[in-house]
């Protein structure tokens, strides 16, 4: 197949920075794409051009109907770090494309402020909310944060400074690589709301803890009060257990059913980036605290379905890892989550009941996998002394399909 399609990465330093192969593809081109701003730096030369539509499958879709054509889209920086490229890159073939990345904005600010590029976390609120930076907030990080516009900074700062961190240090870097290139310099807690600040710009922080910060690892076993819940939380002990059996790789999906407070959906999530979960929950009282618990612990993409399993889970797509922490005995409902397992998904139940446990014996009869029962004890003050005070014994089923 002959590449007819070719995706050129721009700097604020223009056409003159790009190597004569990349200015021949966009010289050549009979299609231009891009924004206004990319547009604008390549004087007139007869090609068509196209600006970006909203939605933007709209304009993806008329660059398809010039299949075969001589297409040039015009990118920011790296066009593969959360930049167009990856969008095409989904929907045409790679034999169909040719990619020319540019000086992205992460190699720019890193070669700026001496920072190894390797040892930040480089990611994007370009159309994306604050929230799943929360994952990220550690002493000592360092982020390199695309920004969605001039505002973006002030908003990071205050959203900061409400989860305690506003000790933290910012360094908004605007218009790289063009002599109208500028830095301006702040903390968090004392960010000045009302400084002009260009579009383009990413945000370097480095995270400061203040006195009301909390520290959460990615690990999984967060503390139980870093859920908001009624009450039906599986414990910090045994969700770190759960998630062990659960054995969660980058890019697969689990289905949390009765889902509760969402906990272990959420500690799945926080495990790897490309994760995902949908949490099943037949109450909308705690349905509303998964998204709570979600949102303040940096994974606001967590799916939330409302209904009760195992009708709720028709249509979902397959999963490659279940857990069944609620209705464990309610009739069908293990069956349902076995057979739409994956070949190689894993199926985690808890029970602390009687009848549920006498649910998962069928299943491990049924189904084969292992069951062990954990107990824990936690102490606590009795009067004027210290006990042990027994949490309720939880057994626990795990098989793989």
């Amino acid at each position: 197949m002959t590449p007819w399609l070719s995706i050129v990465g721009l700097g604020e330093d223009g056409l003159d920075a790009l190597t004569p192969a990349a200015r021949a593809l966009v010289a050549g081109a009979e299609t231009l794409v891009g924004g206004a701003r990319h547009l604008a730096l390549v004087p007139a030369n007869g090609a068509t051009r196209l600006t970006w539509e909203t939605p933007l499958s709209r304009t993806v879709e008329a660059i398809a109907s010039r299949r075969g054509t001589r297409v040039c889209v015009l990118a920011t920086g790296d066009p593969m770090w959360f930049g167009i490229g990856v969008t095409l890159a989904r929907r045409f073939d790679p034999a169909e494309t040719t990619i020319v990345p540019h000086v992205g904005a992460f190699t720019l600010a890193a070669a700026r402020l001496g920072w190894p590029l390797a040892d930040c976390v480089c990611t994007t609120v370009h159309g994306r909310p604050l929230d799943p930076l929360a994952i990220h907030l550690a002493p000592g990080a360092r982020w390199l944060v695309l920004s969605e516009d001039g505002t973006t900074p002030a908003a990071l700062a205050a959203w900061l400074a409400a989860r305690g961190w506003g000790p933290s240090r910012l360094r908004v870097l605007a218009r790289m690589g063009g002599p109208n290139e500028r830095r301006i310099e702040g903390v968090a807690e004392s960010w000045e709301g009302a400084r002009a600040i260009d579009d383009l710009n990413t945000i370097a922080v480095e995270c400061r803890p203040g006195a009301q910060a909390r520290a959460l690892p990615a690990t999984p076993g967060l503390p139980d009060d870093a859920f908001v819940h009624d009450g039906q939380l599986t414990k910090r002990e045994l969700r770190a257990v759960t998630l062990a059996a659960l054995a969660p790789l980058p890019g697969q999906l689990l289905w949390d059913v009765g889902a509760g407070c969402g906990s272990i959906a959420i500690e799945w999530l926080r495990c790897a980036r490309s994760l995902r979960a949908a949490a099943i929950e037949r109450d909308p009282t705690r349905a509303d605290l998964i998204a709570r618990n979600a949102a303040t612990l940096g994974v606001p993409a967590l799916a939330i379905v409302r209904g009760e399993a195992p009708a709720a889970l028709a249509g979902l797509e397959p999963p490659d890892a279940a857990f069944v922490g609620g209705g464990v005995s309610q009739p069908g409902l293990i069956e349902a989550c076995w057979a739409a397992l994956k070949p190689g998904g894993r199926l985690v139940a808890n029970a602390v009941t009687l009848e549920g446990e006498g649910a998962l014996a069928a299943a491990q009869r049924g189904f084969g996998g292992t069951m062990i029962r954990v107990a824990v004890s936690r102490l606590e003050k009795l009067g004027p002394g210290s006990g042990w005070r027994p949490l309720l014994p939880v057994t626990q089923w795990s098989a793989v399909r």
